[in-house]
């Protein structure tokens, strides 16, 4: 049985004043290649996801932090035997991404998703699948998303989304100084 199931959430903080592998390529780095270069071509062209006309987005980046994020709920979700985007133990997309590295202190804004899949084969399997369900193509295409990380376990499949912009150097300077202050907004989510 093959399932998908897609997650996002939106994660924005505001600041006030003035971020076992089956039929995988033989190397890390060919994964790592043919998942960036699958998602970017239909990122450059744009598609329509469900009824929804996605316009080109920028290309995506492999981030470490995210792939390191998605390994562990690949593995958790394999080994344990369930399908969610929250752990058995109760973390959530967010506390793993965080867990993991991937850091909202320090930036100015952070935005996170996550698809998940299970079942599938083959990254272009997988790929497929994505694109042709409304929520993950839309997490896919989405030109907030700038970092992905992506990792498979066992067909258990989790892809990570992420966004982190840092202050401009005038803001930095300014809280340096201790003339701005930042203020944290409660995180936004939707799934």
């Amino acid at each position: 049985m093959k399932k998908l199931i897609f997650g996002c959430l939106l994660a924005v903080i505001t600041f006030f004043g003035v971020t076992a592998h089956t039929q995988q390529p033989a190397s890390e780095r060919e994964f790592k290649k043919e998942f960036l270069e699958r998602i970017n071509s239909v990122r450059a062209k744009g598609c329509t996801c469900g009824v929804t006309y996605m316009r080109p987005a920028p290309p995506l980046v492999w981030n470490d932090l995210l792939q390191k994020s998605a390994e562990g709920h690949a593995w958790d979700m394999s080994n344990n035997k369930y399908f969610s985007h929250t752990s058995k133990d109760g973390r959530t997309m967010e506390d793993r991404i965080v867990a993991a590295g991937y850091s909202i202190k320090g930036y100015r804004s952070f935005m996170i998703g996550e698809n998940i899949a299970a079942g599938q084969e083959s990254i272009p399997e997988v790929m497929d699948g994505w694109f042709k369900s409304e929520g993950h193509c839309k997490n896919l295409m989405n030109p907030a998303f700038k970092e992905v990380g992506v990792a498979e376990n066992h067909h258990y499949w989790v892809q990570d989304f992420g966004t982190r912009e840092s202050f401009s150097l005038e803001q930095q300077r300014l809280i340096k100084s201790g003339r701005l202050h930042v203020t944290e907004v409660p995180m936004a989510s939707s799934h």
